[in-house]
């Protein structure tokens, strides 16, 4: 099959939304493509003494509600599409949040798992060195993403605060807790996920306790949405799929009495690779990696990457299925939009679902310019309240005007964007 372009993807549901809403043509050709976009090099000296270069990107799509705001991957098949698709994502993500910021992402073209630790410090630092004069806290905000995490981010936080000659911790989010992290942030994703499955199954009518989810993933959202649905929810988590490092593969984990969250976060390290001799030894069953999708479920939540819900992969789901969370960025294909439609499954459309983390994001923005500092809980229960709001705001849409969810979460997404560049002028 060939693979999904996550551009084409974003643009072309972009399209059929604009369409549907008679979006002025001129301004669709604005929202379609990035308004910004960096290409550059990065040679960093690695351990041996020798100098590699390595290719880094930032794309700033739209931020005309405010700070461009997004990840930073590391990946090894990074591309320029890649990052533009989840700059878009992004814009969309924080307008229907309804989060005063833009959307915008990057990356570093490399495998993380094979840098050692200081070569993965002087490549954060290098893609700050590049990018420093275009990013800021009223400009554009990185973040964790894919390969990437708080400790990285803290290296780019201290690198822009150099290059700045003042404390700057308002430059990236996701940061460790004692250089202006936010609580909460670790989970904010995973468990915004299940905060918006919890609002569904209110919807439809579906009692939590009596449910099953098969997750794909077991990064760092997977992780808490498979803790949240079993700890929050009172559920079952049949499975968890996510990809050995070691095997360069995936597996899917599945246990006869239901995944324990909390075991597997035990023996899985920080790339999500799972340990799969511990995890035999207690009872796991280890099958090939795709798997996940045809497992006997009510709920199904992707959260992995882009393009895994396919005209290939959908006629595999199960008839049990009810509801799709999707907690990665598109990983439903158009083709798979319509199998849902045509099946009546229920979908919360990603930057609906997985807004939590941007969300507590922009919550730690807020905290960093206050100088004050937010409890777990108090983060928590503010990040509840934004996404059941949002969620509602997009059900409310969907149900009055009698269209699929991933439209209304759209159009109440594109709609916010327009009005913000309509009241500066822009258009």
């Amino acid at each position: 099959m060939q693979p999904i372009n996550a551009f084409e993807l974003a643009q072309k549901q972009f399209d059929g939304v604009a369409q549907k809403m008679g979006l002025d043509p001129q301004i669709a050709g604005i929202l379609r493509w990035p308004l910004r976009e960096f290409r550059f090099q990065i040679p960093v000296r690695m351990d041996n003494g020798q100098i590699q270069v390595f290719f880094g990107f930032r794309v700033q799509h739209n931020d005309a509600r405010g700070p461009a705001k997004g990840g930073i991957r590391f990946a090894a098949n990074e591309t320029i599409d890649t990052v533009r698709a989840l700059a878009m994502w992004m814009t969309w993500k924080c307008a229907v949040a309804d989060l005063p910021l833009g959307g915008g992402k990057g990356g570093v073209v490399v495998d993380p798992t094979t840098l050692s630790v200081g070569e993965k410090e002087r490549l954060c630092r290098g893609w700050v060195d590049q990018m420093w004069k275009n990013i800021g806290p009223r400009m554009d905000v990185p973040a964790p993403d894919v390969g990437t995490n708080a400790q990285m981010m803290g290296w780019m936080m201290d690198e822009y605060s150099k290059l700045r000659g003042e404390y700057v911790p308002g430059v990236i989010t996701g940061k460790p807790i004692g250089s202006g992290g936010s609580q909460g942030r670790t989970e904010a994703t995973g468990f915004g996920v299940i905060y918006t499955v919890r609002e569904a199954m209110k919807h439809l009518k579906m009692d939590p306790t009596r449910c099953v989810a098969a997750i794909q993933g077991f990064g760092n959202v997977a992780q808490y949405a498979a803790l949240g649905f079993v700890e929050i929810l009172g559920g079952k988590v049949a499975c968890v799929s996510c990809w050995d490092n070691k095997d360069k593969r995936a597996y899917t984990y599945s246990h006869p009495d239901g995944v324990n969250p909390r075991f597997l976060m035990s023996i899985t390290d920080q790339y999500g690779t799972i340990d799969k001799e511990k995890a035999h030894q207690a009872g796991y069953i280890i099958e090939d990696g795709d798997a996940w999708i045809s497992k006997e479920a009510d709920v199904l939540i992707p959260a992995a990457i882009e393009g895994q819900i396919n005209a290939e992969t959908m006629t595999r789901i199960s008839p049990r299925v009810r509801l799709v969370a999707e907690g990665a960025n598109g990983p439903t294909t158009l083709e798979a939009d319509e199998f849902f439609k045509a099946q009546g499954i229920f979908v919360i459309p990603d930057f609906l679902c997985n807004a939590g983390g941007v969300t507590t994001s922009y919550f730690e923005q807020v905290q960093n310019d206050m100088n004050f500092y937010w409890s777990k809980e108090e983060v928590l229960k503010k990040l509840d309240t934004k996404l059941t709001q949002a969620f509602h705001d997009v059900l409310a849409l969907s149900v009055k005007e009698g269209i699929y969810m991933r439209d209304a979460a759209y159009m109440v997404a594109i709609r916010r964007v327009v009005e913000a560049m309509e009241l500066r002028g822009w258009v």
